[in-house]
């Protein structure tokens, strides 16, 4: 006895089951690869990810005890991180309460704090290590050391698209990559569609941002024959070989490709902005990569992930103080115009926006070491044991801090929440339960929360 796939590949030579395939695989695409089983809150995310890890105790989570011990010895001792350290740092930089909430910001997010109410602050998150690449990886695929799907490959493999015509996860990083390069919006054992498609938004041409977003040479009624001539050879090669996931990418890259033309150069284009707008977001590389992120989910694309630079710029072991205020200048505005157009046309309500690095730094000063700091003793050094993110819009509830770090910022110990728990619960805004979004592979059940993390309730309207 045979199941009907296995009738469809012997009728036809295969042909049939390779159709009906394609057409249900697009019936999947629009409605989602699972169904979720909440009605979901949030539809899309854009993830600001300040690679290199941010100062939190010089950004969200105030500490006026960093003065009363600035030049002592920590309180409750040093914990150890990469490397040595020495007095408690007090910020360079002030703080003041902002909105009806009143939650303390400091001066270098003043233009961001001004949605406070809008925003909800965590200021217990704590991972696993203190060095970028676990970091980064944990952060982005909630695994620190093997190969796992990102973030934004297990959202699109559960609700697939909403715009055939654009990638579903787009991640963007101007001047290159960051650490880890593009392990951190890889697809790992899901189906090759479910990729990050990885952007260079140092490019203000929409044909650099996009190579062979046009084709010159060739007609588009030209192409299209060409395109199929070349589909009905790769399905040719395809029903030879038993469901080979790899093929099937490759096929469905390509027609990706033809249908990006007619409608990603228009997306990428922020030309087509008013100059007020482009005013409102500011200028350079993070200002445009924003807008363009703003016009991707206007557009449908389910996941944006947008990265301050290439390497880990906020990785300030000295020189903390101009570093910082430097990076929070090109950031702050564009975070602040991108909260204020999605509010104002209705898209921050299903849209989850979400700030953060991999970690936070260190309350007291990196000490200086041969071949490290250049003598300086002036910067932090990574902070695994507590850090800071916060999350907005896509039914968050703002103007509230979650969670607290020690008296100086140390260490998360009120309402400690981990990486995996984030993770759990943006899922769970999503509309998913953590631990039923699963991918079967290698006789297992893998899941983005591995057999980790509970939800964060509070963060929850």
């Amino acid at each position: 006895m045979i199941d009907r796939r296995q009738l469809l590949k012997r009728c036809g030579a295969g042909f049939g089951a390779l159709a009906l395939s394609d057409l249900l695989g697009r019936e999947s695409i629009a409605a989602g690869q699972v169904a979720p089983q909440f009605a979901p809150k949030a539809k899309r995310v854009i993830h600001l990810f300040m690679n290199g890890g941010p100062s939190h105790v010089d950004t969200f989570d105030p500490k006026p005890a960093l003065t009363k011990f600035h030049g002592k010895t920590a309180p409750t001792g040093n914990l150890k991180t990469e490397r040595p350290t020495g007095h408690v740092m007090q910020s360079p930089y002030a703080f003041k309460p902002y909105g009806e909430s009143g939650l303390q910001v400091s001066e270098l997010f003043e233009k961001t704090a001004a949605h406070i109410d809008d925003i909800c602050v965590i200021r217990s998150m704590h991972a696993d290590v203190p060095n970028h690449e676990p970091s980064l990886m944990l952060m982005n695929t909630g695994e620190s050391r093997l190969v796992r799907p990102s973030m934004g490959s297990w959202l699109t493999y559960g609700l697939g698209s909403d715009n055939e015509n654009l990638p579903s996860f787009i991640a963007m990083c101007p001047g290159g990559y960051p650490i880890k390069e593009s392990q951190n919006w890889q697809n790992a054992f899901l189906p090759g569609k479910y990729q990050g498609t990885y952007v260079d938004s140092s490019h203000r041409r929409v044909d650099r941002l996009i190579e062979n977003i046009r084709c010159e040479s060739v007609a588009p009624t030209d192409q299209r024959q060409q395109l199929d001539l070349l589909r009905q050879l790769n399905l040719a090669h395809a029903a030879k070989r038993d469901h080979d996931p790899r093929l099937e990418s490759r096929i469905e890259s390509f027609e990706l490709a033809y249908r990006m033309q007619s409608e990603a150069a228009e997306a990428f284009d922020v030309s087509r902005e008013t100059q007020a707008t482009l005013d409102q977001y500011g200028p350079g590389d993070f200002a445009r990569q924003t807008l363009i992120a703003r016009r991707l989910v206007e557009r449908g694309v389910r996941f944006v992930q947008l990265y301050t630079g290439a390497g880990q710029p906020w990785d300030n072991h000295d020189d903390l103080e101009p570093r910082h205020r430097d990076l929070a200048k090109k950031v702050d505005q564009p975070i602040a115009a991108l909260l204020a157009d999605l509010k104002r046309s209705g898209l921050l309500d299903e849209t989850l926006v979400l700030w953060g690095g991999e970690f936070g730094r260190t309350p007291v000063v990196e000490m200086p070491k041969k071949g490290s700091n250049q003598g300086k003793m002036n910067g932090r050094d990574h902070n695994h044991w507590g850090f800071t993110v916060w999350m907005a819009g896509g039914g968050v509830r703002g103007g509230q801090a979650i969670g607290s770090t020690d008296e100086i910022g140390f260490q998360a110990v009120e309402n400690r929440v981990h990486v995996h728990d984030l993770h759990a619960t943006i899922l769970r805004l999503m509309g998913y339960d953590h631990e039923q979004l699963t991918y079967r592979y290698a006789g297992r059940d893998f899941r983005l929360t591995d057999v980790h993390g509970k939800i964060v309730d509070q963060v929850i309207a």
